[in-house]
């Protein structure tokens, strides 16, 4: 049994589509058949505005540049608004596969919460292969999103969707408490049991929030001093491994730092990234190179 074929035998609820296209993501780019994956998003648009997002990189305001730097670069998948992909898929179809982001936040409010902008419908008129969603576990708008992410979820995986949750806390914990081990851990195994095919979070930090969960870390020795084995926990709080789990790239870094990040995702078993900002907020040529040593990393 081949890695791809090994992955999707964990998803026992997959009708022939939804693997269908599965192993079309897991089989598509530059990291085909390895297990691994790294996804273009780009909905930073509607999260943080235009000009904060791409007027450093004047091209990054065309959506065609975003598409075709995903196809040129090799990517996994291009994800996005309803709106980004709308403008492109034509001139793209058949040319990498499409996520069609449903759910969105914008930073002109300081509500944790996020409004449903896309739909099912609009996936499969977009020829798209999965549906993407975002849940904010912490927030006080938390359980209104997951169910609003198992209510498309069911719907995605009856017309032959794939499904993959962006689980980001927010709201009641401390700044820090977003990224800390504990709580990352919890909304990656919450992603999973809202019935998401890829689980995303944010690569955690060893910080221990104040939660009920810090005692059993501390209790039960649980390691998380390295990236590695924060990696490692993460997987294994995805019902021990059986579900893709990739990491964002998060806020604007060096190639050093991205490149770190991504050998202790790869050493801990994590499945890929998902990186919009730290490659069109590069000059082209620089967001290639990157990408291509991310590749090598993750085929290494």
């Amino acid at each position: 049994m081949n890695e791809v074929d090994k992955i999707i035998s964990n998803y026992e609820d997959l009708r022939e589509s939804s693997s269908n296209n599965l192993s079309k993501l897991l089989n598509f780019g530059k990291l085909a058949g390895t297990g691994k994956l790294i996804i273009y998003p780009v909905d930073q648009g509607f999260e943080h505005g235009p000009d904060r997002s791409f007027s450093i990189n004047p091209d990054a305001y065309d959506p065609h540049y975003h598409i075709n730097f995903a196809i040129e670069s090799g990517m996994s998948a291009f994800a996005a608004p309803l709106g980004m992909i709308e403008s492109g898929y034509k001139t793209y179809e058949n040319k990498i596969p499409f996520i069609l982001k449903c759910n969105s936040s914008n930073s002109l409010t300081s509500i944790k919460d996020q409004a449903i902008t896309g739909s099912v419908e609009d996936a499969l008129r977009l020829k798209c292969i999965g549906v993407g969603f975002t849940i904010y576990p912490g927030s006080d708008y938390n359980y209104k999103l997951i169910q609003q992410a198992c209510d498309l979820f069911r719907e995605a995986k009856n017309a032959g969707l794939i499904t993959v949750l962006w689980s980001y806390a927010r709201g009641s914990m401390s700044k820090k408490g977003e990224t800390a081990i504990n709580i990352i851990s919890y909304a990656a195994h919450m992603a999973c049991l809202c019935g998401a095919h890829i689980v995303k979070v944010k690569l955690p930090t060893s910080f221990l929030e104040e939660d009920p969960t810090k005692d059993v870390f501390i209790k039960n020795k649980l390691k998380i001093d390295s990236p590695v084995d924060r990696v490692r926990l993460i997987k294994k709080s995805c019902f021990n491994g059986k579900r893709i789990v990739v990491f964002s790239g998060g806020e604007a870094k060096t190639d050093n730092d991205i490149l770190n990040e991504v050998k202790a995702i790869n050493e801990g078993g994590g499945n890929g990234s998902i990186v919009g900002r730290n490659c069109f907020q590069r000059k082209k040529n620089d967001a290639l190179s990157l990408i291509n040593q991310m590749f090598s990393i993750y085929k290494s």
